[in-house]
């Protein structure tokens, strides 16, 4: 299992907009057959700082999830909208290893 965190901040005054552009993503990555996890965190202390928490059984799902159209759309839609660029970093899983604990 891979696990990306990805960390974003966002203009001001584009919130909103990510916002609805980023649960249109999300709700579409959770169809993905190979995506267990796609968590949208904002920032309490920073409202323009986001978290996204994604979670794949493998690698091949990882790179299956950037070539998907509804990504593309996503990355494509915001990427003006950021204050910085965002960064992922992806992590192994050390617990749970059991898949069946991740649905």
């Amino acid at each position: 299992m891979i696990v990306t965190i990805v960390s974003i901040e966002v203009k001001p005054e584009n919130l909103q907009e990510f916002i609805e552009a980023s649960i249109e993503n999300h709700l579409h990555s959770i169809k993905e057959p190979l995506n267990l996890r796609f968590d949208i965190l904002q920032s309490t202390n920073n409202p323009s700082c986001f978290t996204f928490y994604e979670a794949y059984e493998t690698e091949e799902g990882v790179a299956a999830h950037k070539l998907t159209p509804h990504y593309l759309k996503w990355r494509s839609t915001v990427e003006a909208w950021m204050a910085n660029p965002r960064q992922g970093k992806p992590h192994k899983v050390i617990s749970p290893k059991d898949i069946e604990q991740w649905r």
